[in-house]
């Protein structure tokens, strides 16, 4: 297994800050592997800055997820932006703010429920293929 985390970044408006990821084109909430000697907030803050220029604030986890075909445990935390404007950088090919309704068309099943997680007040735990959601039953 291996750990990463993303930061669902939400502004005052409700609307969360995406990227564009360019090795695949996938629309994601900034995110990577954590690093040996981060915690796990430190990993959110630092993957959110080189994926969007934004520094951010830790405000709290939000869910676990298992990609269950590559053995990737995510841990996802809602975040504020604390400085900074978005742009993008050599991992996002594109960053912006969109929605919470457009989260759906821009997103895969998996990473939707993510952003979707994030506006709950209790964290979620799930399961997905890379793609699609596992019924945990």
């Amino acid at each position: 297994h291996s750990v990463s985390v993303a930061g669902v970044v939400i502004d005052a408006d409700g609307r969360v800050l995406v990227i564009q990821r360019r090795d695949n084109g996938h629309w994601e909430p900034p995110g990577g592997i954590l690093e040996l000697g981060e915690t796990l907030e430190q990993g959110v803050q630092r993957e959110v800055m080189e994926e969007t220029g934004v520094q951010v604030t830790v405000n709290g986890l939000t869910g676990v997820y298992k990609n269950m075909n590559r053995g990737i445990v995510a841990l996802v935390y809602r975040c504020s932006i604390a400085a900074g404007n978005p742009r993008t950088s050599s991992e996002s090919a594109a960053v912006r703010w969109v929605a919470k309704d457009q989260i759906d068309v821009l997103m895969s099943p998996a990473y939707a429920t993510r952003v979707h997680d994030a506006f709950s007040p209790t964290a979620a735990s799930r399961a997905h293929d890379g793609v699609n959601l596992i019924d945990p039953s």
